[in-house]
């Protein structure tokens, strides 16, 4: 792959690694405004930094797709409880130093709209920052936003060995449930590798090994097209490919021929043996500069052959010029979270598009309805909802540079003449 041009490596990808205190876990009060509940409940996050888990003293489990987490928040911004019931349930008058420093407000949901908030409350102000910094820190890395095939599959099944049942056992029917395209196929898949395929069954944690798994998805996914490819290039009676052939299949089929050939020169046969080396798991095959059809489908499906190059992720252009020289990311009715006659008008969606890396937010400034009121933000002339200026500008100070370190442009709408 080509390397990314010069110039200011802003955003410095790195690879998803979780802290210790993230796997090892941390004590939480989970509650819940809307029912009044408090659950004593165990924080963690699985080692591959993919799911955020909790497990309560019922030994009994949620997780969260960190995918899906916007934000992650303590301080002033969290939510903290109202209801007298659950200040009560939750100690509040005994506490210690401030409230919201001990609040973690997981902000989660599938789009900048339809937004949900998970609270929880640490025992100690400096597990709830951790806890939001990190959390913040695996949501937002871009690499992990941007997993290929292989990753997306590990992922399955972390999900799977993490929701297991009283025995800790897999229940069948979250396979079902994970891979619900075709019943027929994962009972089919599951028979082939020796595992109960009854939806009312369950299957011993130790028995889905990595192996088995992979072979599962080998049963349930066949990749007949590498056996073209292999016949393609004349080895159809061979399940492998010599350095050779690897190299021609790369830069014959895969290489974009409108690339330079200065600039992004083909692999040569030195460069191919290092990709065989990497993904054949059969040692013989590498030192017979040979890969397998196993090997091969890795390759496949590694980084080596992402949509987007890694590397082009990061900032990689010159970012020293004038502003003017720039397409910038830009919102219009910042506020909105619907049409602009009639819908809502919310705080939340300023933080929601700052975060999304937007640098260009609209603000409509008019008068509140007397003279005392302090100045309000909504689509002037229709029956859109008003929000509070002050509390606006509070969340853009909040979350103006956490995901982007480059100017951020207040576009003023002014209509407060007083």
């Amino acid at each position: 792959m080509a390397g990314a041009q010069p110039g200011v490596h802003a955003l410095q990808l790195k690879p998803v690694r979780v802290s210790e205190s993230l796997k090892r876990g941390s004590r939480f009060m989970k509650w819940d405004e809307d029912s009044s509940t408090v659950t004593p409940v165990t924080l963690r996050v699985d080692p591959q930094g993919y799911f955020l888990h909790w497990t309560d003293q019922n030994k009994e489990t949620d997780l969260l797709d960190i995918t899906y987490i916007k934000d992650a928040r303590t301080g002033k911004c969290t939510k903290t409880p109202k209801e007298a019931k659950l200040r009560e349930l939750l100690d509040v008058g005994n506490l210690v130093g401030r409230i919201e420093n001990r609040m973690l407000t997981v902000v989660t949901g599938p789009d900048m709209v339809n937004i949900q908030y998970l609270n929880f409350m640490a025992f100690q102000e400096d597990v709830a920052k951790e806890w939001a910094d990190e959390l913040f820190s695996l949501a937002s890395n871009l690499l992990a936003q941007n997993m290929g095939r292989e990753s997306c599959l590990e992922k399955a099944f972390t999900r799977l060995k993490l929701q297991t049942n009283q025995e800790g056992r897999i229940p069948v029917k979250n396979i079902f449930r994970l891979f619900s395209t075709d019943r027929k196929r994962v009972e089919t898949a599951l028979e082939s590798c020796n595992l109960p395929a009854g939806r009312n069954d369950s299957i011993p944690l130790e028995d889905l090994t990595p192996d088995v798994y992979k072979s599962f998805i080998n049963n349930l996914c066949p990749r007949s097209e590498i056996n073209q490819i292999f016949a393609d290039l004349g080895v159809k009676s061979r399940n492998y490919l010599t350095v050779d052939q690897m190299t021609e299949f790369i830069n014959n089929k895969q290489r974009d021929p409108r690339l330079n050939e200065i600039l992004y020169p083909p692999l040569k046969p030195e460069q191919t043996q290092l990709l065989m080396e990497k993904f054949e798991p059969n040692p013989a095959m590498i030192q017979r500069g040979q890969i397998s059809v196993e090997g091969f489908a890795r390759y496949l499906i590694s980084e080596e052959n992402s949509v987007i190059p890694p590397e082009k992720l990061d900032q990689s252009e010159d970012m020293t010029f004038p502003l003017s020289q720039y397409f910038i990311n830009s919102s219009h009715n910042t506020y909105l979270t619907a049409g602009q006659l009639a819908g809502n008008s919310s705080v939340e969606m300023y933080r929601q598009t700052l975060l999304s890396g937007c640098r260009c937010v609209e603000l409509d400034c008019w008068k509140g309805r007397t003279a005392e009121e302090e100045p309000v933000i909504t689509h002037g002339f229709t029956m859109t909802s008003e929000i509070s200026f002050k509390e606006v500008i509070e969340a853009i100070a909040e979350c103006a540079f956490k995901t982007s370190p480059f100017p951020i442009i207040l576009s003023f709408e002014n209509h407060v003449d007083s």
